[in-house]
């Protein structure tokens, strides 16, 4: 087993802040005048290593992974490893409150990890307030020595992070829309590994992804965007899924990836086309009246010998409510379900929950319009509390979490239909137990109380198998007769479809507290979030590990 060790210090541009690209030499990195070149605009952002995005971490299945972060911003913070399993280290998960204290100024904590039976690429970002619109980066988990990738080797590889600049700073911009009881802004564009592409007033000329004829290209695309699930496409090309989340899929070709924020896709790219300049471009999907972001972001996938001046082949941007395009793209995802990478999905189940989720209004007596928009799963507003709750579980303490978060909604109801007159959510910290070994489904069902959404849920700790999807309220009498139990795709994240549901599996056999949320930033904010507590089970590898001697403290 190799013990891989890496520094993620956090730097702040409010002066000149040190770079570290070791755990002990230290560099003067002028990030404001960087972030200005980039991107056009004039702000301090939080980086890791005076980097945005930041640095990529390297391992290999089987690897123990240890990072050290050190906080020198004045910002609390934490870092969370979006998609690794963290069997039985719910210490080094990382979100703020769920399984740990932040990381206060000046005071660092190390993350301590195995990368057991995965492999792929994964995201890492902050995990407190709306840090990870700058604060994220790749983990890209290599197969163990000697094994080779279930498709054919890729002659090289590339790293593509999407995400969203606001040229404001993102926490004044969440805090005053919380003050406000309304919506906040959306960003002001979307980028491609930092750089925005083209744009008015910015001399930007985008992200470029140099290829050379005849060659095969694995493209590790994550979707690092705070409020957007996105479209990605490159003028003239096709691409073939062959992994998504760190699970291999079974191959299928496409000319448009649809990926949520925390969702990783793999796919390869031959460059098959005539020498030249072909745009990549990224846009937004939202298929009801919810605002997003509308620019498009474009890069260039240039071949070698292109000549200095050569047109521009563009590309079809799909509409902002293609939802057929949506459908076809996760229709098509189905897992490898090899002798090597079987399928594993739970037949027999112990728990079959309905999580009724989407967005409200409540009152909210210091509003600009006496109001406060909320989001819920099954009618409850999560509220966060102020010791982890991880913690509050390990030592015993009282009083942080209650046991009765409900399996399903508290009152039934037409959920994509006309809602009742009064929804006013309830405010809680509340746990759904669950016995080691556990078998889950959980049906995810969105709601229509302001508008139908589509929503990217994020399971912490586990993996799950995406067995249906449908339109309209769930029917637990018919649906199920449908549900793929053979080869479903598996995931961490999955997108609920707008007015509709989607049901998942998976074995509670990891203990710990683990964090289930929309990975819509500004849905987690406003409630759209739970956790369920899985308890030790009887075996000597079946409890929580002892909390590290550095766990921060509230």
């Amino acid at each position: 087993m190799v013990s891989r060790f890496l520094a993620l210090i956090l730097l702040a541009a409010f002066s000149c802040p040190t770079h570290v690209e070791s755990i002990i030499r230290h560099y003067k990195f002028d990030l404001v005048k960087k972030n200005t070149t980039k991107l056009c605009a004039s702000k301090p952002i939080i980086t890791v290593n005076g980097k945005f995005p930041g640095p990529t971490l390297y391992a290999r299945e089987g690897d123990t992974v240890i990072v050290r972060v050190v906080n020198h911003v004045r910002d609390n913070v934490t870092i969370h490893w979006h998609g690794v399993r963290q069997l039985r280290t719910g210490w080094s998960d990382g979100p703020a409150y769920i399984t740990q204290c932040p990381i206060k100024t000046g005071q660092s904590y190390i993350y301590n990890f195995t990368l057991t039976g995965q492999r792929g690429t994964l995201l890492w970002h902050a995990h407190i307030n709306w840090q990870r619109a700058t604060v994220h980066g790749a983990i890209v988990i290599l197969p163990k020595r000697g094994v080779v990738y279930p498709y054919t080797k890729p002659d090289k590889e590339a790293i593509i992070i999407l995400g969203e600049w606001w040229k404001s700073d993102v926490e004044t911009v969440v805090n005053q829309a919380m003050q406000s009881g309304t919506p906040p802004n959306v960003s002001d564009a979307h980028t491609i590994n930092g750089l925005p592409g083209p744009a008015t007033n910015c001399s930007s000329k985008g992200y470029t992804l140099h290829v050379e004829s005849g060659k095969k290209y694995l493209l590790r695309i994550i979707n690092a965007a705070l409020n957007e699930e996105l479209f990605f496409k490159i003028a003239g090309h096709k691409f073939t899924i062959v992994e998504v989340d760190a699970s291999y899929t079974k191959p299928f070709k496409t000319d448009t990836i649809f990926i949520g924020p925390g969702q990783t896709t793999n796919a390869i790219l031959k460059a098959d086309q005539q020498i030249g300049k072909y745009i990549i471009a990224i846009s937004p999907f939202m298929d009801t009246i919810v605002a997003t972001d509308n620019q498009i972001s474009t890069g260039i996938l240039r071949y070698k010998g292109t000549p200095k001046f050569p047109p521009t082949t563009l590309t079809t941007i799909p509409p902002r409510n293609a939802t057929p395009i949506t459908t076809n793209f996760l229709d098509s995802l189905k897992s490898l379900n090899s002798k090597e990478y079987p399928t594993k999905v739970p037949l027999t189940i112990d728990h079959s929950l309905l999580f009724a989720i989407g967005v409200g209004v409540n009152p909210c007596s210091t509003c600009v319009n006496g109001t406060r928009v909320v989001a819920d799963i099954n009618n409850v507003s999560f509220v966060m509390p102020t010791t982890a709750l991880l913690q509050a579980h390990y030592y015993n303490i009282s009083g942080v979490f209650t046991y009765d978060f409900p399996g399903k909604p508290p009152n039934s109801y037409n959920y994509t239909g006309t809602p009742p007159v009064n929804m006013q959510t309830i405010n809680g910290t509340k746990v759904y137990k669950l016995a080691y070994n556990d078998t889950v489904q959980i049906v995810l069902q969105g709601t229509s109380i302001i508008a139908p959404e589509s929503h990217p849920t994020h399971l912490h700790g586990f993996n799950f198998y995406a067995v249906g999807k449908g339109l309209g309220n769930y029917d637990p009498k018919n649906d199920p007769k449908s549900f793929n139990l053979v080869d479903p795709v598996e995931r961490n994240t999955i997108s609920v479809p707008t007015a509709g549901w989607t049901a998942i599996r998976f074995r509670a056999d990891n203990p710990g507290v683990w964090f289930l949320h929309c990975h819509l930033e500004v849905h987690t904010t406003w409630g759209l979030k739970m956790a369920f507590l899985v308890e030790n089970g009887k075996g000597p590898n079946e409890s929580i590990l002892p909390p590290p001697s550095d766990l921060p403290k509230c």
